[in-house]
């Protein structure tokens, strides 16, 4: 048992340096140990190494909010919430919102095990249910979310247009065979990162003293939000096709949240990073459950312990709940750390960096996957200049999730026609 314990600070100290360098997957490090799996397994047991991942993949996925919320550096469960929480930062609230991200992730996790009961009786009959159905939800709930969240027709037409020509991007760049980690890296970059930054920085915008005292009080509402990301996150963890991106589509609406509206910020990042830390939780669940491993991480696991037991599934929800508690309070100093040396900083030299650091870190992969450098650029080009557009248009950024449901959309309608 303290060897398992041992693995799960390893796998907490490992998920940690990830989440905090922009731009790398926590796939990426979980190729490299399965990679090494024949060497170490001669060390450890197979316990020990999913142990390690369980607890790695829960720790990226929370401390990864610090750069992204703070640095404006995107990954697929952090992409929606980047403006919402790039603007509460240029207002002085970085403190609150690492404690809002960090409270919601930690939060989300409770209820999803304290519901696992139910969700294993539930969810697989869902998931049987949902396949043929899968294209038809993520339609509806598009079209739903998009009416919801735009003010006038005008609105509408726009979040319409952007939804389609992001859609658009992202079915041409998956249909070629590129690996999806760099592609996934270059069109969130530019969607939703480097578009982001740059806006800022045409807006003149300053890094205001930020404010060193916050207490985040839990209500009804925010409640309701955490409630409405750790059942998302469930529900991500068994349907065919739904990931993070998917996700806050149904989050948003289940929480009645809305990423422009000031009073609501609070409540749609809670749900956001709530379903994010679920969705992880659960993606490795689903191989006990479903049978079916719904992440990088699951698949690494999945090869390593043909078949899981119950007592396997008692042990990677303790070793979350140890990772999530552990990572939880690393996110808090390592975010109220940075909170205090942005102001320090002179903004435009820090946004400039963080692009640049972006950039290098997107060719590295594009050399290392021997990607096409002129159809990488390209697309990093084209999907940085469809992210400036929200800005100017005055529309959310979350209507450019369409990058991935559309495609979700095309491969299930086609699946099961």
């Amino acid at each position: 048992m303290i060897e398992l314990v041992v693995a799960c600070f390893i796998g907490i100290l490992i998920g940690t340096t990830t989440g905090m360098i922009p731009g790398i997957h926590v796939n990426t490090a979980g190729a490299i140990l399965f990679a090494s799996s024949n060497l170490l397994l001669s060390q450890v047991s197979a316990e020990f190494l999913c142990v390690l991942l369980v607890s790695m993949s829960i720790a990226h996925a929370l401390i990864e909010f610090v750069p992204s919320m703070l640095l404006g550096v995107p990954q697929e469960g952090t992409a929606t919430s980047i403006l919402p929480g790039h603007r509460m930062v240029l207002q002085g609230r970085s403190k609150e919102v690492i404690r809002v991200v960090s409270v919601g992730g930690f939060g989300a996790i409770i209820v999803t095990i304290l519901m696992l009961p139910i969700f294993s009786i539930m969810l697989p009959i869902l998931h049987d249910i949902s396949k043929p159905f899968t294209w038809i939800i993520l339609l509806i709930a598009s079209i739903y979310l998009t009416y919801r969240l735009t003010a006038n027709f005008r609105d509408f037409l726009w979040s319409s247009l952007l939804f389609l020509l992001s859609g658009i991007l992202g079915w041409i760049i998956f249909q070629s065979p590129i690996s999806s980690s760099v592609t996934l890296m270059c069109i969130f970059s530019g969607l939703f990162g480097i578009s982001t930054i740059l806006f800022s920085l045409n807006d003149s915008s300053t890094i205001p003293h930020q404010n060193p005292f916050y207490d985040l009080n839990i209500d009804y509402n925010k409640f309701k939000s955490i409630f409405a990301g750790g059942i998302t996150g469930a529900i991500l963890g068994f349907l065919p096709g739904f990931g993070p991106a998917q996700g806050t589509v149904i989050a948003q609406a289940v929480s009645g949240t809305d990423d422009n509206d000031d009073d609501d910020t609070v409540n749609f990042l809670l749900a956001t990073s709530g379903l994010n830390i679920s969705d992880c939780l659960f993606s490795l669940i689903a191989i006990y459950i479903i049978g079916n491993p719904r992440s990088g991480i699951a698949v690494y696991m999945s090869y390593l312990i043909s078949e899981m037991s119950i007592n396997h599934l008692v042990i990677f929800i303790f070793a979350s709940l140890l990772a999530v508690s552990v990572s939880l309070v690393l996110s808090l100093k390592l975010g109220d750390s940075f909170s205090r040396l942005m102001g320090k900083v002179d903004y435009k030299k820090l946004s400039i960096s963080v692009i640049l650091l972006q950039i290098v870190i997107l060719y590295i992969f594009i050399l290392y996957y021997n990607a096409p450098i002129a159809y990488m650029t390209l697309a990093l080009v084209t999907s940085t200049a469809m992210g400036m557009l929200p800005h100017y248009i005055g529309i959310g950024k979350s209507h450019l999730m369409g990058v991935l449901i559309i495609p979700a959309i095309a491969i299930y309608f086609q699946m099961f026609l």
